[in-house]
């Protein structure tokens, strides 16, 4: 160690290069850092989708999701399987070991599904992996707003999926676009049962004849002088009269046709989502589903970018209109912390200069601040941190301690210094460097030590709090190197003054050491005489904090005020689809009552599959508030969502559940379940877990929640 201190001071212009080498790394590392406002806590997921037609959750679970589950138990890496049946719909979670890579574990879940579609009778539905994302990856939320009022629900629809979505889907890390509300338009062939006996026909005639009728073929090609002409059959239906003029049999040479024996109409499909807005209205919207690994903040720009130029291309008087996006979550928590980081910086440098006495040694110390940070850059893009709340926060923490180590260094150089006043400059230096390097080094270990247990969680602990101890442990490690290698060099030239200038004495302070020592002196001088007093008051403050702490309360983390509050409603499982969204909007215009609201958007079941699976009983309401300059005085969040909840609390068959986007999915996540509280009860027999689960609802002493129209599972 002593000849790498000789080494630096021989040497400084090559280790001062270095020093600018690393922070423009640093620098060049934070442009790159994924940007985001919370630890992506989701686990190594892939998700099946299986939709079936009409089949009601008990065969779901029978006749597909079970054997979707058999198929994937085996696999490597393997975690835990869950599951959720609804009507018409089975969606199974299979859950790999943390470090799993996402595209090994969909390459071998997709190499079982071949399995399990043997296993499923034929017709029941073919099972799909979902998109390649997280829990997190639901960036931006729109819907479309129809200024003329002339377009109908179907018309928005099929804009939104033939128009939008295939644009969207082009942006750089989308890997999905689903749409809900509206009516997917669709061609209804009505038939007539007296026209089908008159003529002898069933309605499976019927459907292998559209079938049959509603296709283009390729009939090879025929050659003419030098020219080969490519011959097509088209019989694809593109509008009603196609329909109408299929030849479904032949009477005595008489052709019969579609249209004598059905009314053929435009329609909609059979729907189990919708969405709606304001208490006003029923509007189609879409989700934006971001691709595994990428930037948040990037991605929802390049959308926002591409929304603009696709509004430029629709229809006169409709556009997209976003309301939830992380983007607005995202700048305002990093901006948070990046505030608090560089109010830190300020305060520290103020400090130092007032307690060393001096502007040089306070910048040589002070340097060391940013250094150690684009240090901690350079290790979190190796390592694959995202800049967030957990990894801005651990260097926010770790700031007094960045200084700690160039302290030590630079007062014992000025020590010396004033001591050894003849000596050459250099050589004191370098003594004083060699005499604390040792001890700094002990003591950077023993501060890194401390976090170890923080890198030995898993899970969603490890996930949430592992970024903090990095950003800690690498900026550490930065302040190391920097007092061990760069401050020397800086001291050698920063600290150097004039024989004659060097006046103080070894052992004088400036005046603000020594008022502190003449109030600290006396406190020390009597514990000294009575150490059975300060054994005494210790026990005694160790007894206060131990009656206290069990009335403190705990929690995962501390509540992030994400500005968007979530309404989570659930009516009575037997409830239709638009009794749901009378309610809805019932509900919605007694939230728009609380002027702090500037808009309410409700989705309702689910859309295309993909992302929610929600039945038709449960709605999430996205609430919109005003900016913080708008509300009354002296409320805050907390407080506008007591208001609401008067407004909302006592409809009839509704019960609440307040939450927001990301505490919601990250409470998904823990447990499969959009709660913080949940209990799950396991067994074969739907009536008998009805029964016991209503046995453990009334050990509760709050409402207890009655969404039981889902047939849940789960292995491992």
């Amino acid at each position: 160690m002593n000849k790498l201190i000789d080494f630096v001071l021989k040497n400084r212009l090559l280790v001062i290069v270095l020093g600018l080498f690393v922070v423009a790394g640093g620098y060049f590392s934070y442009k790159q850092l994924p940007i985001d406002a919370f630890p992506d806590v989701s686990p190594a997921l892939v998700q099946v989708f299986t939709q079936t037609e009409g089949l009601a959750p008990e065969e779901v679970e029978k006749y597909v999701t079970f054997p979707v589950e058999v198929a994937m138990n085996g696999l490597p890496n393997l975690k835990s399987i869950r599951s959720v049946s609804n009507f018409g719909l089975s969606v199974v979670n299979v859950y790999f070991e943390d470090g799993t890579d996402i595209y090994f574990a969909r390459q071998i879940v997709n190499e079982r599904l071949t399995e399990a579609r043997e296993q499923i009778p034929e017709g029941f539905g073919d099972p799909q992996m979902g998109p390649i994302s997280t829990g997190m990856g639901l960036i931006l939320f729109y819907y479309l707003e129809d200024e003329t009022g002339k377009y109908t629900l179907e018309e928005l629809r099929t804009i939104q999926d033939w128009l939008i979505k295939f644009q969207l889907q082009t942006v750089p890390g989308v890997t999905e676009v689903l749409g809900i509300g509206g009516w997917e338009k669709q061609f209804h062939v009505v038939v007539d049962p007296n026209a089908l006996l008159r003529y002898d026909l069933s309605v499976n005639d019927i459907v292998e004849i559209v079938k049959k009728n509603n296709l283009n073929v390729g009939a090879s090609f025929i050659k003419r002088d030098a020219e080969e002409f490519l011959v097509r059959s088209i019989g694809l239906a593109t509008k009603i009269q196609d329909l109408e003029n299929i030849v479904v049999k032949s009477v005595d040479g008489t052709p019969v046709y579609l249209r004598e024996i059905a009314d053929i109409k435009i329609g909609g499909a059979v729907r189990r989502g919708i969405q709606t807005r304001n208490g006003i209205e029923e509007v189609v919207a879409g989700m934006v589903v971001k691709l595994y690994g990428t930037n948040s903040s990037t991605v929802i720009g390049s959308v926002e970018q591409k929304m603009i130029e696709i509004n430029k291309t629709l229809p006169e008087g409709i556009s997209l209109v976003p309301y939830y996006e992380q983007k607005t979550l995202v700048e305002s928590a990093v901006k948070t912390v990046t505030d608090a980081l560089i109010q830190g910086i300020i305060l520290v440098t103020l400090i130092l200069m007032l307690f060393m006495g001096s502007l040089r040694p306070s910048i040589v110390v002070a340097l060391s601040i940013p250094f150690s940070i684009m240090v901690a850059f350079i290790g979190m893009q190796y390592l694959g941190l995202s800049i967030n709340l957990m990894s801005f926060g651990g260097l926010a923490i770790a700031i007094g301690m960045m200084v700690d180590a160039s302290i030590v260094l630079v007062e014992n150089i000025d020590r010396l210094k004033r001591k050894h006043i003849d000596e050459p400059f250099m050589l004191v230096v370098s003594k004083a460097s060699k005499e604390v390097l040792r001890p700094i080094i002990f003591a950077i270990i023993i501060i890194i030590t401390v976090f170890i247990p923080l890198f030995t969680l898993h899970g969603v602990e490890g996930k949430t709090f592992k970024p903090l101890a990095f950003t800690i442990a690498l900026a550490m490690v930065g302040s190391l190197i920097f007092a061990v290698l760069i401050a020397p060099v800086l001291s050698s030239f920063f600290l150097k003054t004039k024989k004659k200038k060097n006046k103080r004495k070894e052992h004088d302070d400036i005046w603000i050491v020594r008022a502190l020592i003449k109030i600290y002196s006396p406190f020390v001088k009597f514990f000294v005489k009575n150490r059975f007093a300060a054994i005494i008051i210790s026990i005694l403050l160790l007894i206060a904090g131990a009656f206290v702490y069990p009335k403190l309360g705990s929690e995962f983390t501390p509540t992030l005020q994400e500005g968007t509050l979530i309404v989570r409603l659930s009516m009575a499982p037997s409830i239709s689809l638009e009794e749901s969204k009378r309610i809805t909007l019932i509900a919605e215009k007694r939230v728009m009552r609380v002027p702090e609201v500037r808009g309410t958007v409700t989705r309702i079941g689910r859309g295309e599959v993909g992302a929610h699976t929600d039945p038709i009983n449960s709605a999430e309401m996205y609430i919109l508030l005003k900016p913080e300059d708008d509300w009354r005085a002296g409320l805050n969040q907390e407080g506008i969502e007591l208001k609401i909840r008067e407004e909302v609390e006592g409809m009839p068959g509704v019960l609440l559940n307040f939450t927001q986007p990301i505490r919601m999915t990250v409470d998904e996540l823990l447990e499969g379940v959009r709660a913080e509280l949940a209990v799950k009860l396991f067994g074969d027999d739907l009536g008998q877990l009805k029964k016991k689960a209503e046995e453990i609802s009334s050990l509760f002493s709050f409402k207890r929640d009655q969404r039981c129209c889902r047939y849940s599972s789960g292995s491992s």
